[in-house]
């Protein structure tokens, strides 16, 4: 098991990305986090298996079609306890 927070900047709020982030971990079986930062970028907080992992972080440097990723930043985190994938509003 492994564990990253993720800070994802660009044309990320207003365009669902949460939404489809959220979609997205839970077809690959990820629990974690998102939300939106008041500073216009996302913040995800993911874990799961490796390969998972690494399917996730690929789709996370496009997004979904309406979005724009100008800057995918992160690091690795010690795994917490999350068996869901929930979207902070």
């Amino acid at each position: 098991m492994i564990a990253y927070t993720i800070r994802v900047e660009g044309r990320v709020q207003g365009v669902g990305f949460r939404y489809h982030t959220a979609q997205e971990a839970r077809r690959l079986e990820l629990s974690g986090t998102v939300q939106n930062l008041s500073d216009g970028s996302v913040k995800i907080w993911v874990q799961g298996e490796d390969l998972p992992m690494r399917q996730f972080l690929k789709w996370c440097h496009s997004g979904p079609d309406t979005a724009y990723v100008s800057l995918l930043d992160y690091q690795q985190m010690t795994p917490a306890v999350h068996t869901t994938f929930e979207i902070i509003r």
